[in-house]
């Protein structure tokens, strides 16, 4: 038997919607920016597993002139904990300001959120403050917002207030539709700390159909917005880059044929229609949410060292016709040591 190539390449289709600006985004937003006087820190979320598909470039335009706390959510569904993912963090922080902090953050490990807790705390709070302390969460719709606030007030120091879960949480994008009232987190000396849930923004046009793949995989905009077997399609590229065409394993051979597999899932798990026929829908949504539980391997959709390399040569301004006999190809082994060092 011949052994399995991957594809290369997937071709998405041009049909893919490219928006998800909705008009609690904007008004959102525009909240945010009236804010901004009453306001001393920002925290921006980004989802680990698409670390750049989730920078939205309308925060930085926005609130660029606060001090800002970069968290990568969702840690735990984006990489293991060995050296190579390690280092993929090292990069990722290198694409901020120095004075810019960056956290990663857990969905299942509470005390993941314990250095950006002491972060907090620790912050430059002015005594006898009025008003306390206020910093504002935002990010992209469905990145952990939500989850991050009730993590942090469960690490609450604050007496006799309850630890539990202050803003509501879901699964789907669009749960929190506006500012909310300001949440004490803790206290320092005797002055409170204080965070605004906000509502997540999406950018106005997203030019890549590629990266609306991505965001729609990662659950930040509606599944409703691309074709479910598209999307399970794009998942198998992905599994399969990865090299973990076992994991689908127990479903049918290593396949670049989206059908098949689905066929085999529907067969396994009982999705069938009148006829017995597979219902592909249905199995292309347990394949997808399984990926989104964690179960079928943790890998990130952006390419972290492609990304750092891109970030690099703009910072520098060169192209290789202006440095005689350089390259600036990023060559499997420039890559290979990138991930290595952590360094470009």
């Amino acid at each position: 038997m011949a052994s399995f190539i991957p594809r290369t390449m997937f071709v998405a289709s041009e049909n893919i919607q490219r928006s998800y600006f909705l008009g609690h985004h904007r008004a959102g937003l525009e909240k945010m920016k009236a804010m901004l006087d009453s306001v001393d820190h920002v925290i921006e979320c980004r989802d680990f597993r698409v670390p750049a598909t989730s920078i939205n470039p309308l925060f930085e335009e926005a609130l660029g002139g606060k001090s800002r706390t970069i968290v990568y959510t969702k840690r735990d569904l984006g990489a293991d904990l060995k050296p190579e993912s390690r280092m993929k963090e090292k990069l990722i922080s290198h694409w901020e300001q120095k004075s810019t902090r960056v956290f990663f953050a857990s969905r299942s490990l509470r005390n993941s959120v314990t250095p950006l807790a002491k972060y907090i705390k620790d912050l430059p709070v002015a005594a006898n403050s009025i008003i306390g302390y206020r910093m504002l969460v935002v990010g992209m719709p469905n990145v952990g917002k939500s989850t991050l606030i009730n993590k942090l007030r469960s690490m609450t120091n604050i007496k006799n207030v309850r630890k539990s879960a202050v803003v509501r949480t879901g699964a789907d994008p669009g749960i929190t539709r506006k500012i909310g009232t300001p949440i004490k987190l803790f206290e320092k000396d005797d002055v409170g700390i204080y965070v605004y849930d906000t509502p997540g923004v999406f950018v106005p046009y997203m030019s890549n159909p590629d990266s609306m793949l991505k965001m729609a995989l990662c659950g930040i905009i509606k599944d409703s917005l691309v074709p479910i077997i598209t999307l399970a399609d794009y998942l198998l590229f992905q599994m399969n880059q990865h090299l973990l065409s076992d994991l689908y394993g127990s479903y049918c051979a290593p396949t670049n044929d989206i059908i098949d597999l689905l066929g085999a899932i529907s067969r396994k798990a009982g999705r069938l229609v009148k006829g017995g026929e597979p219902d592909y829908e249905a199995a292309a949504r347990l394949f997808i949410t399984q990926w989104r539980e964690g179960k079928l391997g943790l890998f990130m959709l952006d390419d972290v060292v492609k990304v750092s390399w891109e970030k690099k040569i703009a910072k520098l301004g060169t192209s290789e016709e202006s440095i005689p006999g350089a390259s600036l190809e990023l060559t499997p082994e420039r890559a290979q040591k990138i991930l290595a060092t952590g360094t470009v």
